[in-house]
């Protein structure tokens, strides 16, 4: 039997039946709950002859972890986890130049999963994180994902310097955000094939990784605080390309 997982929220188990139905293997809703929401995911399950099971709150709850799971859960089978053999097949499929995020470190789950959705929403073709030293696909993730964990590309990568070289062997510019530089990212000109790079909130990029950036940008910081949650950091670099690519 193929190993499975949990995820839940409504836009996670949402996504999951527009994206790959195929991977779902059952669905819990909350027994009593009648909405437009849920009777959507209920119908689209329905169609694709998914089992769907209607459960007390409790066991929802218990299945969940106590997290939020807005009524709805999926068990689905796991996917197969990208690594670097992934990231070149879908850097030849595009037709324009390469849009990356780099994310060094970012352990905390719900961080990568706001880091997802921003990605989602900005275009981003790919994400890249270290295999090790960061936190993967959780419920979690999923959840505070939105959907996007269904459909930006996550490349777990054994060595992320090694990956970097390799990317600027094919043309595309790696930004790194650091405290110490001295260019602001509204100061940057962001053309061509780009990657930006964003370390773990507190501890910022990691040397190595730092060395391997062409450039170091960081964010004007007009108040009392010194830095930005990762995710919120990395939408503000994320939509400025956004803005200068339009």
């Amino acid at each position: 039997m193929s190993k499975s997982e949990l995820i839940y929220g409504m836009h996670a188990v949402d996504a999951i039946l527009e994206t790959q139905p195929e991977r779902v293997i059952e669905i819990y809703t909350l027994k009593g709950r009648d909405d437009q929401r849920l009777t959507d995911i209920t119908q689209k399950a329905q169609e694709w002859g998914i089992s769907v099971q209607q459960m007390l709150r409790k066991s929802l709850d218990e299945k969940s972890n106590d997290e939020q799971h807005q009524g709805v859960i999926a068990r689905i089978k796991i996917a197969k986890v990208l690594t670097d053999n992934d990231l070149e097949p879908i850097l030849n499929e595009l037709n324009e130049p390469p849009f990356l995020l780099i994310l060094d470190g970012v352990t905390d789950p719900h961080n990568l999963g706001a880091c997802l959705r921003s990605a989602d929403a900005a275009g981003v073709h790919a994400v890249i994180i270290p295999k090790d030293n960061s936190a993967s696909f959780t419920p979690v993730v999923r959840k505070v994902a939105c959907g996007a964990a269904e459909s930006v590309p996550l490349i777990h990568v054994t060595n992320l310097a090694r990956c970097m070289r390799d990317l600027q062997e094919k043309g595309i510019w790696l930004y790194g955000t650091a405290g110490e530089a001295e260019q602001e990212v509204y100061d940057c000109k962001f053309a061509g094939g780009i990657a930006i790079a964003m370390g773990a909130e507190g501890k910022g990029l990691r040397r190595l990784t730092r060395e391997h950036c062409d450039e170091l940008i960081k964010l004007p910081m007009a108040g009392a605080v010194s830095s930005l949650n990762v995710s919120v950091a990395t939408g503000v670099c994320l939509f400025e390309v956004v803005r200068q690519r339009r």
